[in-house]
């Protein structure tokens, strides 16, 4: 069965080109652009993994790891943050509040990030 991921980025291009790449690896990707609809999103679909950014509209990416914290049915999932904010104490609350790693993304390629989910996802069997 297909791992599915939940991706939840606000920049159109990096959206095509995630769900692109993680489809090419034979997942299933969910996607939205908002935190709010994330949260509704990670309750039906269930994903494996949710790759989630900082800065997004309306609602950001810390209040998304809060809110996912007050639903025991998805609160497990493991999170991974990739944003281009770079600010350490941004990093450690997302840490504190449950994402498993904070990546940057410019320091990272895509393919980087896409090997860094699949051998998460591999140990988390």
């Amino acid at each position: 069965m297909k791992k599915k991921i939940l991706l939840i980025e606000d920049e159109q291009m990096l959206v095509e080109l995630y769900k692109d790449k993680l489809k090419r690896e034979k997942f299933k990707v969910i996607s939205t652009i908002e935190a709010e609809e994330g949260i509704e999103l990670a309750k039906k679909e269930k994903p494996d993994l949710i790759l989630l950014d900082i800065l997004l509209p309306k609602k950001n990416g810390l209040f998304f790891l809060r809110e996912l914290k007050k639903h025991p049915e998805i609160s497990s999932i493991p999170i991974i943050v990739f944003s281009n904010y770079d600010d350490p104490e941004t990093k450690r609350e997302a840490i504190k509040l449950g994402a498993e790693e904070y990546l940057i993304k410019t320091n990272h390629t895509p393919q980087e990030v896409v090997e860094r989910l699949k051998q998460y996802l591999s140990q988390k069997k």
